[in-house]
């Protein structure tokens, strides 16, 4: 069982660890990326701690964002001939 449910809203972007954070009662930061959230994972782990918290956020918010990253990253460059 999660130590607590906790809204996305609520946690705050990490731009050092690339990662939504939230305070954990150890000391440390719950942490989740924006990568598992697009892939539907909603438990953010502290790294210091056995506990977990779960994560309420709408998927679509991150599964768009997700889509244009894969996107633009697989997009292949090819060369064009000039004449």
């Amino acid at each position: 069982m999660s130590y607590d449910d906790v809204e996305i809203e609520d946690m705050e972007w990490n731009q050092e660890l690339q990662a939504y954070t939230y305070p954990c009662p150890c000391g440390d930061l719950f942490q989740i990326t924006k990568n598992d959230l697009s892939l539907g994972e909603d438990i953010a782990r502290c790294p210091s701690c056995s506990l977990y918290i779960t994560v309420i956020y709408n998927l679509e918010d991150f599964a768009a964002a997700n889509d244009s990253d894969h996107n633009s990253k697989n997009s292949v460059r090819r060369p064009i001939a000039v004449a």
